[in-house]
């Protein structure tokens, strides 16, 4: 079982450390070619209107939204949330997403570089799932999208309290695919890589 991580931009060597420690074999994907008998792919963190053209100029975009769509499990943190959704706010007018997650996420939704900021959520669907103690889930925002609906398909894992007393969906998933709003590749929690890989293997 090999997962890509498309690296063209963004935390590869963090989310490929991550799953080294569950001892999860990852390549990196930079052409078309690399998608080929992968198990699974991660779309990282970076900027997303800049990882939407490099798809497109590495001839990437098309093939990799074909293997998403014939449910190839995929895993996208930050940016990769927002190739993944259905539709993005603030984005550039010609930005593209793969659609594969019924989500209206709003780039840069809590602030730019200086608004970042670490949290702790309550995650108590990933304790179940991985019989694990509900223990707080380390989490790092950083120019991080805002879910701002979720669609009735899919199933909030975390969330965390929004200014206006609500819940922002932090950690989603539907079907094959797995998303964040954060980092979890940059803290020491791998909840979400074990969950993931998890996912891969069914």
């Amino acid at each position: 079982m090999t997962i890509g991580i498309l690296a063209l931009q963004g935390d590869v060597r963090e989310h490929a450390l991550a799953f080294a420690e569950l001892e999860v074999a990852t390549t990196p994907v930079r052409r078309p070619a690399d998608l080929e008998g992968l198990a699974g792919i991660v779309l990282p963190g970076g900027e997303s209107t800049t990882l939407s053209m490099l798809l497109e100029s590495s001839q990437l975009f098309e093939p990799l939204g074909a293997v998403i769509a014939g449910g190839l499990p995929v895993f996208g943190t930050c940016a990769g949330l927002v190739l993944l959704a259905a539709d993005v706010l603030d984005g550039r007018p010609d930005q593209r997403t793969f659609g594969a997650l019924d989500c209206v996420v709003r780039r840069n939704g809590y602030g730019r570089q200086r608004d970042s900021f670490e949290s702790e959520l309550s995650a108590p669907t990933l304790a179940a799932e991985l019989e694990m103690p509900d223990s707080a889930l380390p989490a790092v925002f950083i120019r991080a999208p805002v879910v701002v609906t979720a669609g009735p398909g899919v199933e909030v894992l975390a969330s965390l309290s929004s200014q206006g007393g609500g819940r922002d969906p932090v950690a989603v998933r539907q079907g094959s695919v797995l998303a964040t709003a954060f980092h979890p590749e940059l803290t020491g929690d791998r909840r979400l890589h074990r969950v993931f890989a998890r996912m891969v293997a069914r």
